[in-house]
């Protein structure tokens, strides 16, 4: 998941104690020390806020796991409208906590504004979850329910983030700094736990779990709601120990002040015959600081580097949207174990586990070796690099996969395939088309669909068939936008056919299809998954198509008249449609014939692999470096207004997306080079950018700054005190 945004909790940390390095003269009561843990310099209060925060992170990627599938499937839209509404809520969640640090900073405190936030996170599940089944009201309350819901969830989860880490960080006393720093890897570590258990359990709960006659997603949305329940209790009950300082007032809201002020005033001035100033922001000196200013133009400086960054994040949230979508047309048998599509993406927190060590104890420390001058901007624009590479790696598997997909049905045009069902080859020729060259033998697989060109929407069309030295001719309507088959038996002592319609696609989330085709003279009932019976009708009837779970249907309950017999299917692979025909009886079972209609994936999801080892690369290189840098270039009290900065660029990296997926539509592989490409020009953008950046100690240059100012007003005493004196 995204890491730094898993490890909101060590930079928010930072930025909220920053914040309060420079607070507002108040006077205030002394503030209770919270009880220590088993006899350390560590609070106990610091256990509450953990585990809090290991619910949250469950309850959040758990839900977000499985929520472009519910759109897709549950919800039935289309596959880039699903994608635009999962990252219009991705980007809702990183708007919406600039509302959550200004009801905490000016309003109602950290504490208060975790309680009553996480109340309307809580009830955003459950509406959520709600919403998820299917009795309950139809498709319009359906949506209701579940944008209402995300909403919720969106002001819940994006209100709480500036404040559960600054909040646990203000559990410690300032003399135990070493104490408090051990806490924020503690604090990361369970938000990474949480979001990788999560998102490896809620997939399987929405497709190994049955419930409502299909995919549990009430119980998917369900349990992560449980898990914010047990966040917020667990979180009420330290109430008693935690230590809550006072509001210091809203720095970020004084930036935004200062530049709104410098700007208009510039503008109101620009006219008359005023001295130039050395700074656009200097224009702010009438009414705000030489300090602010000079603190508000560092942070300006790194906010200017912020903005190619929302890029990083079009291509790094995809990993739950279009990555998932791809995985829903793979194999997913992994030697026996069958993986979700969504829960794939556990990989990226796993991968980030991993590689965290391995960069800072491994790579890190031998590209210095090799005297290699590997700047924090330098490992950025690697970050994206590998980013790109992981998009036009999964371009290269997506082609894979269309190669084995149904061709696209356009207006006048149809496909057509014949099953020859009788005792001898037959001859098939349609007039005015040149198809079948060859005799089709029975019970022959076809080799492939044939295309047909219409004159019209539909059309009337003559079957000559071959049979055993006699012609027969049959009249069939096809309909264009269509994929058909012509099935031809025996009917008493004549040859007779009938047009059956097929599957035009692929089945969805990796199930799998049957239909069955009945040769006998007595109808057969067919018991399959759930205790469900299919009935064939005598004399050659035809079911529609069932969708069943992939697996090996070897023991399947067949009743015909009064004998019970046992069909063996063999496996039902992923995304395939089969048509089983059953054809005879032997003294014990019946005999089927089982043929592809459209071939099983064939691209596994292990191919999947290569792209998130390369983008869970990236974001260790872009996304720690990136806050570590940007933090070491703003003075302390700046630090909260960088992580507003940070968090909108995640915000803006979803609106992207957003836009692209409701742009013009394109093949999927051609989107994701369309992505890689983008980015790396934005890469080249950002290096330039970094390129010509100065690197500067904030600290240093303000303790500069206050010298020079402290020297200059010495100097304009000294000629005023000479002055007065003369």
């Amino acid at each position: 998941m995204d890491l730094l945004r898993k490890k909101e909790s060590k930079e928010t940390l930072f930025t909220s104690i920053s914040a309060e390095g420079n607070p507002a003269k108040s006077v205030c009561p002394p503030v209770k020390k919270s009880p220590k843990l088993c006899g350390t310099n560590y609070p106990l209060s610091i256990a509450f806020i953990v585990v809090n925060e290991f619910c949250e992170r469950f309850s959040y990627y758990g839900m977000k796991a499985v929520l472009t599938l519910y759109f897709l499937f549950f919800l039935h839209w289309d596959e880039a409208t699903s994608t635009s509404v999962y990252h219009a809520f991705s980007s809702l969640c990183y708007f919406t906590p600039v509302i959550g640090a200004f009801i905490a900073d000016s309003w109602l405190g950290k504490y208060k504004t975790i309680i009553y936030l996480s109340v309307v996170y809580v009830i955003g599940h459950v509406i959520k979850s709600v919403g998820a089944i299917p009795s309950v009201g139809n498709q319009i309350v359906h949506v209701v329910l579940s944008m209402t819901g995300l909403s919720l969830i969106a002001l819940g989860t994006g209100g709480i983030k500036p404040c559960v880490a600054a909040f646990g960080g203000d559990q410690f006393e300032e003399e135990h700094a070493q104490e408090r720093s051990k806490f924020f890897s503690v604090f990361y570590l369970s938000i990474n736990a949480g979001s990788l258990i999560s998102t490896f359990i809620t997939p399987v709960l929405r497709g190994d779990v049955k419930c409502f006659g299909g995919d549990c997603y009430a119980l998917a949305f369900g349990v992560p709601a449980a898990l914010m329940v047990i966040a917020l209790i667990v979180f009420i009950a330290g109430n008693g120990i935690y230590k809550k300082t006072p509001l210091q007032g809203n720095i970020l809201l004084e930036v935004c002040k200062c530049i709104w002020f410098a700007f208009t005033n510039r503008i109101k001035n620009r006219s008359r015959q005023i001295p130039k100033r050395g700074h656009w922001l200097d224009w702010a000196s009438e009414k705000y600081s030489n300090q602010l200013i000079a603190e508000v133009k560092m942070v300006t400086r790194v906010l200017f580097l912020f903005i190619p960054l929302p890029m990083f994040w079009a291509l790094f949230d995809q990993q739950g949207s279009r990555w998932t979508l791809q995985a829903t047309k793979m194999n997913a048998d992994f030697g026996g174990f069958v993986l979700q599509p969504d829960q794939m993406q556990f990989l990226n927190p796993l991968l980030i586990l991993v590689f965290i060590p391995v960069f800072d104890f491994g790579l890190y420390p031998l590209i210095n070796l090799c005297k290699f001058n590997f700047t924090p901007i330098k490992k950025m624009a690697t970050g994206m690099i590998l980013a790109g590479l992981a998009f036009a790696v999964a371009a290269v598997v997506e082609l894979k996969i269309e190669e084995n997909a149904m061709p696209t049905l356009v207006p006048r045009e149809s496909y057509i395939q014949v099953l020859n069902l009788a005792d001898s080859n037959i001859e098939v020729a349609i007039q005015d088309y040149d198809l079948f060259g060859q005799p089709i033998k029975p019970f022959q697989d076809p080799a492939a669909y044939s295309k047909l060109i219409l004159k019209s929407d539909q059309q009337i069309l003559q079957f000559k068939i071959e049979y055993r030295g006699s012609s027969s001719a049959f009249n069939h309507i096809v309909q264009e936008k269509s994929v058909n088959s012509l099935m031809v038996y025996k009917d008493e002592r004549s040859l007779a056919s009938h047009l059956i319609k097929d599957k035009d696609k692929k089945t969805s989330e990796g199930m799998t299809a049957a239909r069955f085709i009945n040769t006998l003279d007595l109808d057969v009932n067919i018991t399959l998954v759930n205790e469900e019976f299919v009935s064939i009708n005598k004399s050659y009837g035809v079911t529609s198509y069932k969708t069943l779970a992939r697996g090996r249907y070897n023991n399947v309950k067949c009743q015909m008249g009064a004998e019970e017999f046992i069909l063996h299917l063999g496996l039902l692979d992923f995304g395939a449609s089969y048509t089983v025909i059953i054809t005879n009886t032997s003294t014990k079972n019946l005999q089927t014939w089982k043929m592809e209609d459209i071939p099983a994936n064939n691209v596994h999801m292990s191919w999947q692999i290569p792209q998130y080892l390369l983008i869970s690369a990236g974001e260790v290189m872009f996304s720690v470096t990136g806050l570590a840098f940007s933090y070491s270039q703003a003075p302390a009290s700046m630090k909260s207004v960088l992580q507003a900065g940070w968090l909108l660029t995640v915000a803006f990296g979803n609106v992207i997306v957003l836009i692209v997926a409701q742009a013009a539509p394109m093949e999927q592989w051609v989107e994701f080079l369309l992505f890689a490409a983008l980015l790396f020009i934005v890469c080249v953008i950002f290096s330039i950018m970094g390129y010509f950046y100065t690197s500067v100690d904030p600290e240093e240059l303000l303790a500069k700054q206050n010298t020079e100012e402290t020297s200059r007003s010495n100097h304009m005493i000294g000629l005023i005190t000479k002055k007065t004196e003369f």
